[in-house]
């Protein structure tokens, strides 16, 4: 006997959760392990019932659906991801050009049927093609220990590039994150700026700059392999950062916006 497939229902809706409950529940052959009210409370709950199948919705308070299905595919093993959405015509060519399974509300049965048994785990760019319809991240997925640790944006104080890694910075610790440091510019342009070719700092986490004769902190400089661009007793930039006693190096190139404060 095959095993049933296990579902997880997302839906900030109670009608919607308990409509798609009742659907799944007289054909038979699917378990429902779970129900989330939005993308937080998913991941939540993913990592406790681990179902093959997330049906999951796309407006949500909080953490919202495509957001919640791109730190679900970090996984280990990510669950295949079926959107449930009331958008319009327009909106439904995003998921028709990525080619994402979605289900349009209300709901038909057979298509809910079908969609579930041809579902599969999605691929980032497919996930990358709907960020249109998707406000902006609200956290960091950072995979540590075969477990995903989920970091509020907030809580960032700077993004340093380091290889082919990220350091994600918090009052608390590091973090490794596998971005880059580019696209993440581009996304989150309103929060982070460059003071560096290779840092963005939290613009609400700088306390102001000050400057600073070369080499007073060349040992940390060379721990996050900064290049000098200062000669010896040249005074430079540097900003001052909440929370924690770490400076950043301005560089030349971005030394305008210290102007601009």
């Amino acid at each position: 006997m095959t095993d049933p497939i296990r579902l997880l229902i997302v839906d900030d809706q109670r009608l919607m959760r308990e409509g798609l409950r009742t659907l799944l529940e007289l054909e038979g052959g699917f378990e429902i392990v779970g129900e989330a009210t939005n993308g937080q409370a998913a991941l939540d709950a993913y990592t406790d019932l681990k179902p093959d199948v997330v049906l999951m919705d796309i407006r949500m308070p909080g953490m919202d659906g495509v957001e919640a299905a791109q730190h679900l595919q970090k996984m280990i093993k990510p669950p295949a991801v079926i959107f449930t959405t009331a958008f319009d015509s327009y909106a439904m060519q995003a998921f028709d050009i990525n080619a994402v399974d979605y289900l349009l509300k209300p709901i038909r049965f057979e298509r809910l049927q079908t969609a579930i048994h041809k579902a599969r785990a999605l691929l980032p760019s497919q996930l990358e093609g709907l960020t249109s319809l998707s406000p902006q991240r609200t956290h960091f997925s950072i995979t540590e220990r075969g477990r995903i640790l989920l970091i509020p944006i907030t809580d960032v104080i700077y993004l340093r590039a380091e290889l082919k890694y990220i350091t994600v910075r918090t009052a608390e610790k590091e973090y490794l994150l596998e971005e880059s440091l580019n696209n993440l510019e581009q996304e989150f342009s309103n929060i982070f700026i460059r003071l560096h070719r290779n840092c963005l700092v939290a613009k609400t986490y700088i306390l102001g700059y000050e400057k600073r004769h070369q080499g007073h902190d060349a040992e940390f400089d060379a721990e996050y392999n900064i290049e000098n661009e200062h000669k010896n007793g040249e005074k430079h930039w540097v900003a001052l950062l909440k929370n924690i006693p770490e400076t950043i190096t301005v560089s030349r190139r971005q030394q305008h916006l210290i102007r601009a404060n």
